[in-house]
């Protein structure tokens, strides 16, 4: 049975929608918009408040947590307003991607256009997007329980974005699935390598995460070696009592893991480019490889200058927005070296 072109392309519409929705993740996190909307309601939350007093009610409802009474004490109506629209925002393209996921799925399931894989592989993306929403909503909570800590939990926000890039890469490779359909180009070798630089970059993400939730992006920024000219800084021995603490919990240590992994995963890569000059690849291939040496490399430069320039709001949110082309180049390779 040939690959249907209309699941095809709504399985990348759904790519892009989730990518869209991470972007705009970031500057809700980097504009500290998260925790403005308390509560959730899945269809009255759909449109923010339509009149002053409902504004008022939603404002007074902020009050209530520690964000306002420890960090934002002094803001007005209009600053709320600007806060609550970015996480609306991000919650509203959520919505529609549930609505772009759900519509066409009935219909091609009716019509019958997908095989029974396929259908397999699409319930399992309906659980992750369900899975998705549920992460949404225990990190944010865990920002409004605690007076002392005002913030979400670094390892919630990393769960939440780690997951959105793993939904994002298996419905890209379920794409791959329908467009190579009964195109085999397998390379054993290079599928091994490619699987390995594939685990490093999820590993990398995880700890970018890390970094985004302790804002560890605004310390120590020098570079190649971390401040006062040290490799490993002093200060990632003083933040915890033990090393797995200190790399997972203390802001220098992750820091420190995520500037010094991003040096293996650009040797894997290069590694990976360079061993298959000894093999015949097709033009998919070479391209794919070509478009990962390239990503990386300005995903490198990207991530050197968001920490000598402590994390613009630009500069942080096309760092992550590149991340995604990063995944999804090395997704492509492994899934054309593979298959």
């Amino acid at each position: 049975m040939k690959a249907d072109k209309g699941v095809i392309n709504w399985l990348f519409t759904g790519c892009i929608l989730v990518f869209v929705m991470v972007v705009v993740g970031g500057i809700t996190r980097l504009t500290g918009s998260g925790l403005s909307m308390t509560d959730w309601h899945l269809v009255t939350d759909t449109f923010p408040p339509m009149s002053d007093a409902a504004w008022q009610t939603a404002f007074e409802e902020y009050k209530k947590f520690p964000e306002y009474q420890r960090i934002n004490s002094h803001f007005t109506l209009e600053d709320y307003k600007f806060i609550y629209f970015w996480e609306w925002f991000h919650r509203f393209i959520a919505r529609i991607l549930g609505f772009v996921f759900l519509i066409p799925f009935f219909y091609f399931l009716v019509k019958k256009r997908m095989t029974q894989r396929t259908v397999f592989q699409c319930l399992i993306l309906l659980g992750m997007g369900a899975f998705q929403g549920f992460l949404g909503w225990f990190m944010v909570k865990s920002g409004l329980v605690d007076f002392n800590q005002p913030d979400v939990s670094h390892f919630r926000l990393s769960m939440h974005l780690t997951f959105a890039f793993l939904t994002f890469a298996y419905t890209l490779w379920i794409a791959l699935d329908l467009k190579y359909q009964g195109i085999s180009e397998r390379i054993a070798p290079l599928g091994k390598v490619a699987l390995w630089t594939w685990i490093l970059v999820v590993v990398q993400i995880i700890w970018g995460g890390f970094v985004a939730g302790l804002d560890a992006g605004y310390i120590h920024n020098h570079w190649p070696l971390m401040s006062d000219g040290q490799f490993f800084h002093e200060s990632i021995r003083l933040e915890k009592p033990n090393w797995l603490l200190r790399f997972t919990e203390g802001k220098s240590g992750v820091q420190f893991i995520h500037r010094t992994l991003a040096y293996v995963v650009v040797g894997f890569i290069v590694y990976l480019a360079v061993k298959s000059r000894k093999y015949t690849l097709s033009t998919t291939q070479k391209n794919g490889i070509t478009a990962l040496l390239v990503v990386v490399f300005v995903q490198v430069t990207l991530g050197i200058l968001t920490l000598l320039y402590s994390v613009p709001l630009w500069l942080g949110v096309t760092h992550q927005a590149v991340a995604f082309f990063l995944l999804a180049a090395i997704t492509f390779v492994m899934h054309r070296v593979r298959k």
